[in-house]
């Protein structure tokens, strides 16, 4: 919901860091891959209880999510790094909860289940709506310059990674949180399911 208000904000060091790696030979894919590998870090290690060092390799996966772009502005987009760059995100959005379901399955099992059941159906709702914009060539830069159609909604990228930093920080609340941002998942893929009605119908 935020995003494209952040994105004014930190898009302007992003870039010029984006610069420097892309000068340096640094290649986005490589970038976007160091990402998933500290979020997979990540998961690791809140599943073994250290949420503060889990909660610091989030943030730097979020970093490199964030300088891949930067780095293939400054080179040459292509459509597989935008592909990479959002299979990654799902990755993270999957392994996380995943993961405080591993450490205490007993307290997070259900929860972590609807919440993951949630951000299935709202990935599904938003990369239908992606493909459907293809189709018609509709375009969009309101979350910056993006190789699908972003369509926005109440949770984006900004809303999540403050979910996550909220997990990492009160893990004894994990169910509760869990519970409301699964909720607001579902509402933000119903509101996109009517955006799709009144936009391809």
């Amino acid at each position: 919901m935020f995003d494209h208000k952040l994105r004014r904000l930190i898009d302007p060091p992003l870039n010029r860091m984006g610069q420097g790696l892309a000068r340096a030979g640094v290649r986005a894919d490589h970038v976007t891959l160091l990402g998933l590998v500290f979020a997979l870090g990540a998961a690791l290690a809140i599943a073994q209880g250290a949420f503060l060092p889990g909660l610091a390799l989030i943030l730097v996966s979020r970093l490199a999510d964030g300088l891949d772009g930067a780095v293939a502005r400054a080179t040459r987009p292509s459509d597989f790094g935008g592909y990479l760059d959002i299979l990654s995100d799902f990755v993270l959005y999957a392994a996380v909860p995943l993961a405080f379901v591993w450490h205490d399955p007993g307290a997070n099992g259900l929860a972590g289940a609807f919440l993951l059941a949630s951000y299935y159906v709202n990935a599904a709702s938003f990369l239908g709506f992606a493909a459907l914009a293809e189709k018609r060539r509709l375009q969009t830069r309101a979350q910056g310059e993006k190789s699908l159609y972003f369509s926005a909604g109440l949770l984006e990228g900004g809303e999540t990674i403050a979910f996550m930093v909220a997990l990492c920080l009160f893990p004894g609340a994990f169910a509760p949180l869990a519970w409301g941002f699964g909720i607001l998942c579902l509402l933000t893929a119903a509101l996109r399911l009517a955006e799709a009605r009144r936009r391809f119908d």
